[in-house]
């Protein structure tokens, strides 16, 4: 595997490997890989010929007041994860290089990066988009691959990519979750074993609004509020939000007659974590890979 830490180098190593007719996978990453990052090397690795993924912690989407100073950073350790996978080459750069000084460029889909997350983390999906929109310049891939618990950002980059005619297809792959339910997630590593016990409240949530789905219960209203009630039965959780939308749009629906995303965000102590489950109207749940991009 090798490492490139500059967009130039980056740049050169993808287009060699785009000259030889080789179809490039992307994968995102901030770092301290679990095996949800995992099992997006691996679909990558299925779907293309080049495994190219990126280790970066992006400043932009860190709010003033967020965990960017402390957000864990495991390099050799990441590394040997993804070399042992197969990616093939990998994007470390530092900030400097990807934003250089006196950088003054964004790139913001208005109003959905205002739903959901960026409701309560003002300008953090500027930031996604932005780092997303460099990387896709960078590498130039065929395919970007994204994990389906960050649903809210997935829409908002498939609006990006369809609005900006990047030539890239994007593939959501489903959750992966620890025994318990817990949606894996790099912010995991801050919960102390009590906090870690409260943490599933959210998968338990979701559950509980699946299971009313499942008895044909479709109003959303009745269903975002026997998961605001979970949330609310353990004390260790402070609910940001619970709602039912568009997966595709992210603004609210009225029930769940068509596909809908039910999601949910809430603190455990100082830790935000999030969470979804994608129902189909009839109590079936299935991950955001039901339409290609």
């Amino acid at each position: 595997m090798r490492i490139l830490r500059t967009p130039d180098e980056m740049h050169a190593a993808c287009a060699q490997r785009k000259r030889e007719g080789k179809r490039i996978g992307l994968v995102p990453t901030m770092g301290a890989l679990h095996e949800g990052h995992l099992s997006l090397v691996r679909a990558a690795r299925a779907q293309s010929d080049v495994v190219a993924a990126s280790i970066f912690v992006n400043p932009l989407q860190f709010g003033p007041t967020e965990d960017l100073a402390k957000y864990p950073r495991q390099f050799e350790r990441d590394r040997e994860l993804l070399d042992a996978e197969g990616c093939e080459l990998l994007f470390a750069p530092k900030a400097k290089d990807m934003y250089p000084p006196g950088a003054t460029t964004f790139v913001e889909v208005a109003g959905l990066s205002e739903r959901l997350d960026g409701q309560s983390r003002p300008g953090h999906f500027r930031g996604v988009t932005t780092v997303v929109s460099k990387l896709f310049h960078v590498v130039e891939p065929d395919v970007a691959f994204f994990g389906q618990k960050d649903a809210a950002q997935v829409a908002i980059i498939r609006k990006m990519v369809a609005d900006q005619n990047f030539p890239v297809r994007i593939v959501v792959c489903p959750i992966v979750r620890e025994k318990d339910g817990l949606a894996m997630s790099s912010r995991n590593a801050y919960l102390d074993p009590l906090q870690r016990k409260q943490a599933t409240v959210l998968h338990r949530a979701l559950m509980r609004v699946q299971a009313l789905a499942d008895t044909g219960e479709q109003s959303a209203a009745k269903l975002v509020e026997a998961g605001k009630q979970v949330i609310a039965e353990e004390p260790g959780a402070r609910l940001d939000y619970f709602e039912a939308v568009n997966w595709e749009t992210l603004e609210p629906v009225a029930d769940i007659s068509g596909e809908a995303l039910i999601a949910v965000a809430a603190w455990i102590a100082t830790t935000r974590l999030i969470d979804n489950v994608v129902l189909l109207g009839v109590g079936t749940s299935k991950g955001l890979t039901i339409r290609p991009s």
